[in-house]
């Protein structure tokens, strides 16, 4: 992984190189951060320049021996951790055919990617005891190639309390020339004592502009299209490759929210119903799908009303019902709106009635909109 292949994050980047260019490494470093703004990339291509035996004042060379290897995930100074389901088996290097799959296939992927992925029946997966005692093994031995040992824990707020305190002396007190770096999206789940030993780096959103130029370069997509999803995804590149991943599914999130709005505002109740129904029918995950496209939806109407159309970032098609729409969503219901559909969001993920769950959401659509 070179720094080139990461979206954006440029002032993450520089900071890395100036610190390995400069000699100033610090031991433990907590990148935290959304998986889809780029964390474990980062990481990565972080090591991949340390590693790497031809460095440029940019970026990793890619071809030398230290730089293929990290790209393989085989290199034997750079030692991976991350959640496992116990009763498949309690330590990350059972998993780590797997792990490298996930890598090679797509970098950027969450917890629940890396779920499916290992276990059938998706059981909660941890960093246990027994990984603690992994980990603290393998960085005593001497580096295989005389320099830095990596450990590279991903979704460290996964280690259970026991894990966590194990790995307290050994962060304080690390063995020369061992780096540790843990990725993780969660800060507040992380032990004090964790973090206090640890330099902080928090990984923002993906720039608008890089993200919508890097989506249109990558998926070839227009710039309507790339424009609108960079800001509905809010910089997350996990999120808009879900959302990318079927343009059919593009046109129909449209069509429900214009047929959402179009029933709601004219108080059809029976029509109301048959659209709960008719989303009903949907996986959760395209459900969510759609809920933050409702949200990206309003947003939108309020920066065409509030900025006479000069910051939107919609396709053609969403602007053309935006012209007409926009002037329902008004800072009298703009908050209503947008608690009511995160609220849904919440309650999908935690697997609500979702039949329930889209009815009552008609019914207040129908109030908030006839109180613009």
């Amino acid at each position: 992984m070179q720094f080139k292949d990461i979206v954006g994050q440029q002032e993450l980047k520089h900071h890395f190189i100036q610190r390995i260019q400069n000699d100033k490494i610090s031991h433990a470093q907590l990148i935290l951060g959304k998986p889809g703004y780029g964390g474990l990339p980062l990481a990565l291509a972080y090591v991949q320049y340390l590693f790497c035996e031809n460095k440029s004042e940019a970026d990793s060379c890619g071809v030398c021996p230290s730089c293929k290897k990290v790209q393989d995930l085989q290199h034997p100074d750079l030692h991976f951790s991350f959640p496992v389901v116990l009763a498949i088996d309690k330590k990350s290097d059972a998993f780590l055919p797997k792990w490298r799959e996930q890598m090679k296939e797509n970098p950027y992927f969450n917890l629940t990617h890396w779920l499916k992925r290992i276990d059938d029946k998706e059981r909660k997966p941890i960093i246990g005891t027994e990984e603690s005692q992994e980990i603290i093994k393998k960085l005593n031995l001497k580096s295989y190639e005389g320099g830095y040992k990596v450990m590279l824990i991903w979704m460290a707020e996964e280690m259970n309390t026991t894990c966590s305190n194990k790995l307290l002396k050994i962060l304080e007190e690390p063995p020369a020339k061992t780096l540790f770096l843990l990725v993780c999206e969660s800060q507040e789940a992380i032990l004090p004592t964790i973090i206090s030993r640890t330099q902080l780096l928090k990984v923002p959103r993906i720039n608008m502009t890089e993200f919508s130029q890097f989506l249109r370069s990558k998926h070839q997509i227009n710039i309507h299209i790339a424009d609108s999803l960079a800001a509905r995804t809010d910089g997350d590149y996990i999120d808009a490759l879900e959302m990318l991943g079927d343009h059919h599914e593009e046109d129909e999130n449209r069509e429900l929210f214009i047929k959402l709005m179009r029933v709601c505002y004219k108080k059809d109740v029976i029509p109301m119903m048959d659209w709960a129904e008719e989303v009903n029918l949907l996986s959760r995950d395209r459900q969510k799908v759609f809920v933050r496209y409702c949200l990206h939806m309003f947003r939108q109407s309020m920066l065409r009303n509030y900025t006479e159309n000069q910051l939107t970032r919609v396709s053609e098609q969403e602007d053309a019902f935006l012209k007409n729409f926009a002037r329902f969503i008004t800072g009298k219901n703009v908050f209503d709106f947008m608690e009511t559909f995160n609220d849904a969001h919440y309650q999908i993920e935690r697997n609500a009635n979702s039949k329930i769950l889209f009815t009552n959401l008609c019914f207040k659509v129908m109030r908030y909109i006839h109180f613009a």
